[in-house]
């Protein structure tokens, strides 16, 4: 049996490990060429690492990075109903 401090210390581990992750989708949305199919499956990626990290954690997952990666996407690409995008 894991002692608290294991458990802080793992948990610790994989919350870095998680905004490293996200941190790289972020820059690979905003500085690659990717197609919106390509970023859908890289923000799926994402989410399936994190939940892989935190399994109980989907609606955090969805609080947090669907929101901002849907910004991102939205800054890239016209998305119907906005002004926004590039492409």
């Amino acid at each position: 049996m894991e002692t608290r401090e294991e458990l802080l210390k793992k948990e610790e581990i994989n919350i870095s490990r998680l905004g490293l992750i996200v941190d790289l989708a972020q820059a690979a949305l905003m500085r690659s060429d990717l197609t919106m199919e390509e970023s859908l499956g890289l923000i799926e990626n994402t989410k399936r690492a994190a939940l892989g990290l935190f399994p109980d954690k989907e609606f955090v997952y969805d609080l947090v990075y669907t929101p901002r990666f849907r910004r991102i996407l939205a800054g890239r690409f016209t998305i119907p109903g906005t002004y926004s995008g590039r492409n």
